[in-house]
Order: structure tokens, then sequence, then C-alpha cells
């Protein structure tokens, strides 16, 4: 599977992205998509899951209430809607896939879990 992200930029506290991330090389609704964030000298931090329906999604409480992440297993796409961001919301966006939504029987948060990535897009946020 490859994966690439795009829909990064340059937005003021307040504003909203809207992030995509295009599945290639095998369909897209076999995998559960997750974004990370990677933000300069931090590690990569865990932003959100969903499945392979979507009707299952878990969010960072860093971005919980401010962001939505969903599918178009149509077009092999998953998004995620940023909004009311933020200047700590600045990173490097990394969408992710896995073939199960959990691990075992939690949530994976951590990038090793993770078996596809993308090249990342950079938001950044200006005050």
């Amino acid at each position: 599977v490859q994966l690439q992200a795009s829909g990064g930029g340059v937005v003021q506290a307040g504003g909203s992205l809207r992030l995509s991330c295009a599945a290639s090389g095998r369909t897209s609704s076999t995998i559960a998509m997750g974004w990370f964030r990677q933000a300069p000298g931090k590690e990569r931090e865990f932003v959100a899951i969903i499945n392979q329906s979507g009707a299952s999604i878990y969010y960072s409480q860093s971005v919980l209430g401010r962001s939505t992440i969903s599918r178009d297993n149509a077009k092999n796409t998953v998004y995620l809607q940023m909004n009311n961001l933020e200047p700590e919301d600045t990173a490097v966006y990394y969408c992710a896939g896995r073939r199960s939504f959990y691990s075992g029987t939690v949530i994976p948060t951590r990038a090793h879990e993770y078996e596809y990535w993308g090249q990342g897009t950079q938001v950044t946020v200006s005050s």
C-alpha cells in the first residue's frame, strides 16, 4: 500500500484545514487508517484512527472536538478535517495504515504499530 498525504499549509490560529491521504496499491477499504503528527524535536504523536468501514473512530485528547477523521472508500481516500487550529498543532502530519483497527484489545497509538506510511504534509499555524 502506498499512501500520499496532501492538504497541509499555513493558516492563522482559529482557522481550518482538511488533509487528505490517497491510498494506492491495495484497496484502502481493507485497512484501518490513521493520522500522526510530528513537531520539531518531538516524537511522532497519534492523532486519530478510523476503521475500514468508517464506523469506528478514535481521537487523541489533543484534537478531540476540533478534528474529524473520515474516509471515502470509493476514492481510496481518508480525510482529517481540523478546525480551530492552534499554534501547538504545527507539525508534519503523516497518514498511516494497518490491517486492523485494534491492536489486540486496545487502540494502536504508537507509530511502530502501523505498517504503511505516507510522506507527510506540513501544517503551520501562526498566532
